[in-house]
Formats: structure tokens, C-alpha cells, sequence
């Protein structure tokens, strides 16, 4: 039962992460798994076994949600932007009350109030100062090659860490689109067995995965080492993260068709959304 539990957690994580505006490492904090996951990232080869058997079930989750789901989701957010949102904001919303128990138990200072708003504020500002650039052409020269790596890089650093949104980077530099039509085109490739376009797409998605997991790692040890020493001030500042993450998902959202039953819907799905938040973090 624990096992499926954490397959949907992983799934959740997954879609936030192929979604511009949601963030994956959002989604772990609000489920209350953000500390296992970065303690059995930075651990895996020291406790090998303890470490893959508790994300082996994220990991199957996520990649359902960001190879799988993700389709839906695109589609959700096509012709239902407002509702769909909700549903992302309430799950953040379930998990705040987690999060805050880690802050209500210090004695909070200025500098703690002030990383909070620093945080807050910042993330809000990315998200209004930038904007979608224009997609790149993924080739597979040498130059090419090394920029996908650094980009992988990127985004696994801003999926991990909560409120920033990893694919909002990538559609920033361009490469949102090209990365996501890689994957959906590996997957219908091999759905027709076309080895060819899976050997070409692989020359993209390859250096791209393996900078994923390079940056996961070094954020991971990053954060950690920033838990251990200032657990009081980093906690502050992924709450001013994650309160930031409503706002953000609410900026980049479609907001022309609302009317009023769009509106009770929506409301619908954000309690809907808190109750699963709430549901997954016991």
C-alpha cells in the first residue's frame, strides 16, 4: 500500500515537473518527502540499498507522470487552464501546514523574516520579468551537445529546488518544446518501433538526461549541507519558495474565459487538491 502511495507522490512530482509555472521540488515539500528524497540522493552509495528502495517508487511515479500524464495534462491545461491550476495550487496549499512546523519552532529573527521575503519576491519577479524565448533547433554537433548537458543541469537544479520551475527555465532559453517533442517523439517511436528516430532523438535526450542527473546530485548535496548548517534559515526560504508558487502558477495561467462556473469549479478543484495534498503527506 505504502509502495502505490508513493508511485502517486512520484507521479504528482512528475507532472509538476513537466508543467511551466509548477514546481516538482514544491510538490515533494507539500507531500512531505522533500527531506528523504535529498537525504537518499545524497546517500545513494553509501546506504546503496536503503536509498534506491525508498525512491525506486518516486522515481516509477514520476516517469509515468512526465512521460505518461504529461499528455493529459497539456490537454487539461488547453481547455481547462483555470481549473487545472487550482488542482496544482491546493496541493500546495495541503502541504504549507507541514512546512510550517519547521519554522514555528524557532525563535524567528529578522534575517529569517527578511530570506523569507527575499525568496518570496524573487520568485514572483522571474516569473514577471520573464518570458518564453525562442525554441531552439536541438542538433548534434559538439556545441549543441554541451549546451543540452548544461541545460539538463539547469532544470533537475530547479526541479529540485521547491518553487522554482524547472520546464519555466527551460521555455525561458527556448528549450522547453524542443526537449518535450524529443520525448514524445522517442515515445512514439518506439511505440512503432522506428529505430532510427530513436537512435537520432537519443543523440538529444541523452546528454540531456545525463545533465539531470549530474544536477540532481549537486543540488541535492548543496541543500543538505545548507539544512544541516542553517536548517532555521533554509527552511524560511523554501516557505517564501513555495507561498511564492501560487502566485506564479496564477500569472502563467489562461485567465480569459473565466466565468462564474469556471470559477465554483475551480474552487472545487483547489479543496479537491488540498484533500489529496493532505491525503498523500500522512
Amino acid at each position: 500500500m505504502k509502495f502505490l502511495k508513493d508511485i502517486l507522490k512520484g507521479v504528482v512530482i512528475g507532472v509538476a515537473n513537466a508543467i511551466p509555472g509548477v514546481s516538482g521540488g514544491t510538490m515533494m515539500v507539500s507531500m512531505g518527502v522533500y527531506d528523504d528524497i535529498i537525504f537518499c540522493i545524497t546517500h545513494l552509495f553509501k546506504q546503496l540499498k536503503k536509498s534506491i528502495m525508498i525512491l525506486l517508487p518516486y522515481f516509477i511515479g514520476m516517469l509515468i507522470g512526465i512521460v505518461g500524464l504529461a499528455f493529459s495534462i497539456k490537454s487539461l491545461y488547453a481547455n481547462f487552464p483555470f481549473q487545472t491550476s487550482m488542482v496544482f495550487i491546493g496541493l500546495i496549499i495541503g502541504g504549507v501546514p507541514m512546512l510550517y512546523e519547521h519554522v514555528k519552532k524557532t525563535s524567528l529573527k529578522l534575517s529569517h523574516i527578511l530570506l523569507f521575503l527575499l525568496f518570496l519576491v524573487s520568485i514572483i519577479a522571474m516569473q514577471y520579468f520573464g518570458g518564453s524565448g525562442k525554441d531552439v533547433v536541438l542538433s548534434l554537433d559538439i556545441i549543441s551537445i554541451i549546451k543540452i548537458f548544461f541545460i539538463g543541469i539547469l532544470a533537475s537544479a530547479t526541479m529540485v529546488i521547491p518553487g522554482v520551475s524547472g520546464s519555466m527555465m527551460m521555455m525561458i532559453l527556448g528549450y522547453y518544446n524542443p526537449i518535450i517533442n524529443a520525448i514524445t517523439g522517442f515515445v512514439t517511436a518506439l511505440a512503432e518501433r522506428d529505430w532510427n528516430t530513436m537512435l537520432n532523438i537519443c543523440g538529444s535526450l541523452v546528454p540531456f538526461g545525463i545533465g539531470v542527473v549530474a544536477g540532481i546530485f549537486v543540488i541535492a548535496k548543496i541543500i543538505e549541507i545548507l539544512l544541516q548548517k542553517f536548517e532555521a534559515h533554509t527552511y524560511c526560504a523554501i516557505l517564501g519558495l513555495v507561498i511564492s508558487s501560487p502566485v506564479v502558477i496564477l500569472m502563467g495561467t489562461d485567465m480569459g474565459n473565466i466565468n462564474i462556473i469556471a470559477v465554483l469549479t475551480g474552487l472545487v478543484c483547489l479543496v479537491a487538491g488540498v484533500f489529496a495534498s493532505r491525503q498523500l503527506g500522512k
